[in-house]
């Protein structure tokens, strides 16, 4: 398969603090606690600290959620490790319907990826991917987006009464049977069938969303042994209790330091992610069965319209840890607390949250890992490779936007020899003007700029006249639409970038699990490049 790579800088939305992260660490290394290479992941590797009796409680923790989720041997061995004193490679995500996203298998591959090389250099480290179910923002999991022949499909799983939940406590009810069928009826391949049946299998009425992902994600990374972490567990937050109690009494201090951190950030020409205020904390608690902020008023602390003194809530953390969980700034510190992590695995947003929480770190555990960014693709049907050769497209074209990508279409179109007069006929202007250059010259050299602007808006009017032509012709055979949409629904769809929108299941279906060691050879750790994966036409 045939990889064309493309710069980050080159990719829409790339923020400026991202960027630098990658290409220019310096200008961002106050903001960071290692640089994304093998020197800073060496220097996480010496930092780790982790009492043997968590790491020993955390992992049997660990087999018996993995073992829920139908693990093989191979993420076994990979426990054994962890408890032997592995280090983790750790990556996370929010637990999408049917996988979610592509870029959440990116990410675990990555993680996979990552770990691998970490022991084949003498790093004895083991894969985890986080499963968030403690958020509970259900909107961004409850639908997933398919592929399709000629576009992609959109399924919705509807559920009630569950606002602000946490989405692992959020059943799936009896509607998943109709998305089930409705997700096997898109697969296509040899592996259909057998995809198919691990989607029955995993997203079952019974199941919430952060079991049904684990179970999918379990059956899609078989024999490549990663291991799943479900942070809802109690006997986790008993486990990271001395953290969470800490970020809840040092809040104001906390808030104060992240505020300066942000105007730091944005002082030196960045963002930040996250936003912070001198009431904010990094905890959020379950009340009545909705998971809320909490927050500093009236010189205690408010979930809600739960309101007591910092005493209180300190007591009910200490009986009831499981009722809190950590933002988004503090939970890879609360990840950091039960596993021994050297590397995070982490996409754009990911990055810029660390900018901040590397502070949390600093001030709770006095150690943090380094953050790599996750792999990334767009994978290119043989259909869609066919259209590009067609129309003599770079991949960079269909990036730039539906618009620029229709003239190129409609410049492309037009028959082979009316495209060659109008080859001839610029080629021809621009000789023109340029055998008037030199007369021009010893006449008046004040003329140049005249000649140049005249240049200028001959070749716009001509050029225009040509994209004229190749739209009369993308009408007058009707093509070009059917062309384009095909284009933009399989590499841009939604108008963003296709793993960000698209979930690989129906990819799986045709290429089969061999797709991921596929997508695991173009991996480059800590770069943060881009790959368009041409994928081979299906065998006949």
């Amino acid at each position: 398969m045939e990889c064309h790579r493309i710069s980050p800088v080159e990719l829409p939305g790339t923020t400026r603090l991202y960027f630098s992260f990658l290409s220019d660490f310096e200008r961002v290394s106050e903001f960071y606690s290692h640089p994304p290479t093998a020197n800073g992941i060496d220097a996480a590797a010496r930092e780790i600290r982790l009492e043997d009796s968590v790491r020993r409680a955390v992992v049997e923790v660990l087999r018996k959620q993995n073992l829920a989720f139908g693990a093989d041997d191979a993420t076994a061995r990979n426990l054994d490790r962890l408890r032997d004193g592995a280090v983790a490679v750790v990556t996370g995500q929010q637990v999408g319907l049917f996988g979610g996203p592509a870029y959440s298998i990116y990410k675990a591959l990555t993680a996979v990826h990552v770990a691998r090389e970490l022991t084949g250099r003498g790093v004895n480290a083991v894969p985890v991917f986080w499963l968030a179910t403690e958020d509970h923002d259900l909107a961004e999991v409850n639908h997933c987006f398919l592929p399709k022949r000629g576009g992609i499909e959109r399924l919705d799983l509807a559920v009630s009464g569950v606002a602000d939940r946490r989405v692992g406590d959020i059943l799936l009810g009896e509607a998943v049977h109709g998305l089930t069928a409705q997700a096997a009826a898109l697969l296509e391949g040899s592996w259909s069938e057998e995809i198919a049946r691990w989607i029955a299998e995993a997203y079952a009425p019974g199941e919430s969303f952060g079991s049904s992902f684990g179970k999918l994600m379990t059956r899609i990374f078989a024999g490549r042994g990663l291991i799943f972490l479900d942070p809802m567990s109690p006997e986790l937050h008993r486990l990271s209790l001395p953290v969470l109690l800490r970020a809840v009494k040092e809040h104001r201090e906390i808030a104060s330091e992240l505020v300066a951190r942000s105007e730091a950030l944005e002082k030196a020409g960045f963002h930040a992610q996250v936003k912070v205020t001198a009431q904010s904390t990094l905890v959020f608690r379950v009340v009545d069965g909705q998971r809320l902020a909490l927050r500093a008023s009236n010189g205690g602390l408010a979930a809600g319209s739960k309101t007591e003194s910092l005493g209180d809530t300190l007591k009910a953390l200490e009986a009831r840890p499981e009722d809190f969980s950590p933002s988004a700034l503090l939970r890879p510190v609360i990840q950091d607390t039960l596993l021994p992590t050297v590397a995070y695995i982490a996409g754009a947003a990911e990055v810029a949250y660390q900018a901040q929480t590397s502070l949390v770190y600093k001030k709770l555990l006095g150690r943090a890992p380094v953050i790599l960014p996750r792999a990334s693709f767009t994978l290119v049907p043989s259909t869609v490779s066919n259209l590009l050769k067609k129309y003599n497209l770079d991949v960079r074209d269909i990036l730039q936007g539906r618009h620029k990508l229709r003239a190129r279409l409609e410049a492309e179109a037009l028959p082979q020899a009316l495209s060659a007069r109008f080859d001839d006929g610029e080629q021809a202007i621009k000789a023109l003007v340029e055998g008037l250059r030199e007369p021009l010259t010893k006449l008046d050299q004040t003329l140049l700029g005249a000649l140049d602007t005249a240049a200028e808006k001959m070749l716009y009017q001509f050029n225009g006249l040509r994209a004229k032509a190749g739209r009369a012709e993308g009408f007058r055979t009707g093509v070009l639409n059917t062309h384009e949409n095909e284009i933009v629904a399989a590499l841009l769809p939604n108008n963003e970038l296709q793993e960000r929108s698209c979930g690989l299941l129906t990819v799986l279906a045709a290429e089969g699990p061999e797709l991921l060691d596929h997508l695991d050879e173009h991996i480059r750790t800590g770069t943060g490049e881009h790959c368009f994966l041409f994928l081979d036409p299906p065998a006949k």
